[in-house]
């Protein structure tokens, strides 16, 4: 495989490959070369081996407060509002000045 087919597997690993790269790996997987086809499908596999290995080795775990405040944040954004607002600021059309609209 030479260095553009490697870099092929590697951005198919990651799942970033746009519409011409999509044609190069459909050759490549399409070709009549069996041993490139198979370095190409191996390549891509060590690569997903070895993001997976580094996600797990560089995971960190979070803060223990997180869950709490995002609990709390969910449970705040579900929350029935309490009260109508029928004023609102707004800007009079006629001179640029705020004033309160009713509804």
């Amino acid at each position: 495989m030479n260095e553009s087919q490697i870099d092929l597997a590697h951005t198919v690993a990651l799942g970033s490959i746009g519409d011409e790269d999509q044609r190069a790996v459909r050759e490549l997987l399409d070709t009549d070369d069996p041993v490139l086809r198979a370095a190409f499908t191996q390549e891509v596999q060590h690569t997903r081996e070895a993001l997976a290995q580094l996600a797990t080795t560089a995971a960190t775990p979070p803060p223990p407060a997180l869950r709490e405040r995002l609990l709390a944040a969910v449970a705040a954004d579900q929350a029935p509002p309490t009260a109508i607002h029928h004023n609102r600021p707004a800007i009079h059309p006629a001179n640029g000045r705020s004033r309160a609209i009713r509804d």
